[in-house]
């Protein structure tokens, strides 16, 4: 009997040792005084609406930088802009941005829009749902103000389907303090937005949109807190005919929140966030792509990346230190299918309130591996925060957060930092800086946070970020361009004075100069490429001035790279108006 019992029992623990949901080191317990805190992180209406205190009408210049990836911290090209400005492009004194999510036109991918909650006066927390667009890939951009002005919404996220609609999540609070949510779409390249379709309702929600040719095409799903539902049971709704309704609420096994939500390539939903009682949860379903379907989810999986979300660290006091983030590779190579997990997380192995931890799943979400850490620096005092993850078309891993690293003093000034990774998360990229640093409880709008998250999408060149930061005295929105140095077989991404490129931006037609006293020629050819990674010109021959005409081609932004005699290359932006 007792020979029985052990062999029971052995039976037991092994079926439980290889639950996905009990696999290897997956069972993070969060800390107790983590736990009540998660109760108090949710939307609340608070000041009443309160016009800009300048009528819009008192202005500075926008803050816009660029690096070209020359310096000894960073190999990478950044072009940066503030989005959130004037008809004139100038920074509106006196309000405030944060929580920005970005999305980009797949049938024109110089439209890109960016939404964010929009505070008109810094002296209250009302916030409203703000966006603004461009047509020519960044260089300028259009705020035209509110979806709905003087209507409180918060926690703005954008999608995009494969023929160009954009959709805009947004919450509100009704009359009886539910939390309620619509999606606004826009069929006009995200100048104007249609009067929006209820999706059920809860705080911290999360959208994706299944962009893949499979019968899910053109789905859009969405979850949210459980907590705080305004259709409970239920966190979860899904529409099957392009946002125009949404399906009654329902449940999902478990209870995630501060999370973000993917679709894979054959359609399969996840989605990943922090438990209530565990570490991160990630979650599935093969068929809620099905139109119709009663959807099915499989069991949640733990997945242990040595940490847990944290809200209200000093670094961002009311706020999170990030969300968590998946993606998948939807790429033709090795890692095709192969589902990523990025978040920053207050460590359970050390001191270090603040890290940005990876983990990579090889089999649909089943079972992942060991966590790895990104930001390369050693020290536990350090605080990497707001880490968010995009995943290339050709598989290429992008990575950016905000680093006090370079805080002497030990203090919360902050930069942007940028790792990648070509090999599937394995390895890493060294760590480039990428900004400079800024003050992140300066600009507060009655709130003492930055937000809880940012947003990219990634392509084939680079990572199209949007984020919020302090560079110009206030809480404003930007959008980043990032070009890691493996580009197009970029060396070297230069200024240093031996081609010059004028006009430029150029209207067309511009010249290229080579600048040295060398009598043979150091190039052998030009190549152009759009921001896709398309080669649009090439030519073989250089002189020492060469005139090129780019006037087929539209109005964006273009990498010239010129091609010398020893095989090494140099690249430059160039702005085709």
């Amino acid at each position: 009997m007792m020979k029985n019992i052990k062999g029971f029992i052995l039976l037991i623990a092994a079926i439980t040792l290889l639950s996905p949901m009990f696999s290897w080191g997956q069972n993070v317990q969060v800390p107790v005084n983590e736990k009540k805190k998660r109760y108090y992180e949710n939307e609340q209406l608070g000041d009443k609406y309160l016009p800009n205190a300048y009528n819009n009408k008192k202005t500075s210049p926008a803050y816009k930088f660029t690096k070209t990836g020359s310096s000894k911290l960073s190999s990478s090209l950044i072009f940066t802009t503030q989005v959130n400005v004037n008809a004139n492009g100038q920074n509106i004194l006196g309000d405030a941005a944060n929580e920005p999510n970005i999305a980009i036109n797949p049938s024109d991918p110089d439209n890109i829009v960016i939404g964010w909650r929009q505070f008109d006066n810094v002296t209250s927390n009302f916030r409203q749902a703000g966006w603004s667009y461009t047509l020519d890939a960044g260089q300028t951009w259009t705020f035209p103000g509110e979806i709905e002005q003087g209507v409180f919404r918060s926690d703005p996220v954008l999608d995009f389907d494969t023929v160009g609609n954009f959709y805009y999540n947004s919450l509100t609070v009704d009359s009886l303090g539910n939390y309620v949510c619509k999606v606004f779409k826009s069929n006009t390249s995200a100048a104007t937005w249609d009067s929006g379709t209820d999706a059920g309702g809860g705080d911290k929600q999360w959208m994706a949109v299944d962009r893949t040719s499979g019968e899910g095409s053109g789905n859009i799903y969405s979850f949210w807190t459980s907590l705080y539902s305004s259709c409970k049971p239920g966190f979860f709704t899904r529409s099957t005919d392009e946002g125009n309704s949404f399906e009654n609420c329902t449940a999902v096994n478990d209870s995630s929140y501060w999370g973000t939500m993917a679709v894979g390539n054959a359609g399969e939903l996840y989605i990943a966030g922090s438990g209530y009682s565990y570490g991160l949860l990630v979650e599935k379903s093969v068929n809620a792509k099905i139109p119709g379907s009663l959807i099915n989810w499989e069991p949640p999986v733990l997945v242990d990346l040595d940490g847990f979300t944290s809200y209200g660290i000093h670094i961002n006091p009311s706020g999170l230190i990030g969300q968590v983030n998946i993606d998948v590779d939807r790429s033709n190579g090795p890692g095709s299918g192969n589902v990523y997990l990025l978040a920053s997380l207050t460590r359970l192995s050390n001191s270090d309130s603040s890290d940005v931890m990876f983990a990579k799943s090889t089999d649909g979400g089943i079972t992942w591996g060991l966590p790895i850490r990104v930001n390369d620096d050693t020290s536990e005092n350090n605080i990497q925060w707001f880490g968010t993850l995009s995943v290339a078309p050709n598989g290429r891993i992008d990575a950016v957060w905000l680093d006090t690293r370079d805080d002497q003093s030990g203090g919360d000034s902050s930069a942007l930092y940028y790792s990648y990774s070509t090999d599937q998360g394995t390895t890493w990229s060294v760590n480039e800086k990428l900004s400079d640093a800024f003050n992140p409880h300066m600009g507060y709008p009655n709130q003492t946070k930055m937000g809880d998250y940012f947003d990219m999408v990634s392509d084939n060149i680079g990572a199209h970020l949007a984020w919020t930061n302090t560079l110009n005295g206030e809480e404003d929105v930007y959008y980043s361009h990032i070009i890691p140095n493996i580009f197009v077989g970029i060396n070297d991404v230069s200024n240093n004075g031996i081609f010059s490129v004028f006009p430029n931006p150029t209207s067309g037609t511009f010249v290229i100069k080579n600048e040295t006293k060398q009598s043979l020629p150091i190039a052998t050819g030009i190549e152009i490429y759009n921001i896709l990674g398309e080669k649009v010109y090439s030519v073989t021959s250089f002189k020492t001035t060469t005139e090129i005409n780019m006037s087929s081609q539209k109005a964006g932004i273009y990498f010239l790279k010129i091609i010398n005699r020893d095989g090494s290359s140099v690249v430059k932006k160039l702005i085709r108006e």
